[in-house]
């Protein structure tokens, strides 16, 4: 009897994996599928082309949406995973004054709607604008910066919560033996903390620069004119009818993530393996 459910406990739990899985992935391939569909309507087949993705490669305006997006992802989110990181090694490793109220003002992205930050952001740089052009004589507008800002502002939470979960499991002792051994605390962090928190760095990296490729409220808020991302030119198509076109652009930003992905973990694995060889090489294995 207990081998029978064991048996029966197996296979539900196979059946279940096999059914996450499906869920999961599913959207996914009926995407790469019909991205080669001939039919102009993105759901239906209609016999297999390449047709989208030569028309991707020649629409400009596709082009230019997802540079802008490009350029606004990678600044975004080297400028939010460095500031994520000094916010979580301050948390982690500092006392001060006023410690909890920046703790808890640093979440609130994560907490707030989406709805609620893009229209903090846009108030923001209204009155922002509005200041500076009373005051400098400047006028500014909506653009390609305040789109990179808007991106900082929500990216940094989430990198902090990611860098900050790794140096709480980090051992602190490491670093006290650094500061033992005469190292200033740039060698310390550089030879030190900055290897072992590496994947939780790189980690919130790639979360922060796939939020800010998704993004479409925030930035359809603060987006100006010939700033307009790929995410929120697509949402504009629906008004007008969405073409497979999409399909293809959506297939090949889902490689260009997936590319990122194995390069992270490739680096990750790398990066142990030269760990293991200099413990081996300064016998620190025995």
């Amino acid at each position: 009897m207990s081998a029978g459910r064991r048996g029966l406990g197996g296979g539900l739990l196979r059946f279940n994996g096999a059914v996450v899985l499906a869920f999961l992935y599913a959207p996914i391939i009926l995407l790469v599928v019909f991205s080669f569909s001939a039919s102009r309507l993105p759901g239906q087949w209609g016999g297999f082309t390449t047709e989208w993705y030569q028309t991707l490669f020649d629409d400009s305006r596709i082009q230019r949406t997802i540079w802008v997006s490009l350029r606004v992802a990678l600044v975004s989110t080297v400028i939010s995973t460095v500031l994520g990181t000094m916010s979580a090694l301050a948390l982690e490793r500092f006392r001060f004054r006023g410690r909890r109220v920046f703790d808890a003002l640093l979440y609130l992205p994560i907490i707030i709607p989406d709805v609620t930050m893009a229209v903090m952001m846009l108030m923001f740089f209204t009155q922002a604008f509005d200041l500076l052009e009373v005051v400098f004589g400047l006028g500014l507008s909506k653009g390609f910066a305040t789109i990179i800002v808007s991106h900082v502002a929500f990216n940094i939470a989430f990198v902090s919560v990611v860098v900050r979960a790794r140096v709480a499991g980090m051992d602190a002792t490491l670093e006290q033996a650094a500061a033992d051994l005469y190292a200033s605390r740039w060698q310390t962090f550089r030879y030190v903390t900055l290897p072992l928190i590496a994947p939780g760095v790189l980690g919130g990296a790639l979360l922060a620069i796939t939020l800010s490729l998704d993004d479409v409220v925030v930035t359809q808020f603060v987006a100006g004119p010939g700033s307009t991302t790929l995410p929120v030119y697509v949402f504009s198509l629906i008004r007008k009818g969405v073409t497979p076109t999409i399909n293809a652009v959506s297939v090949i930003m889902l490689v260009a993530s997936l590319i990122l992905v194995a390069g992270s973990v490739a680096l990750q694995r790398a990066s142990a393996a030269r760990g293991r060889q200099r413990l081996q090489t300064t016998g620190g294995i025995q």
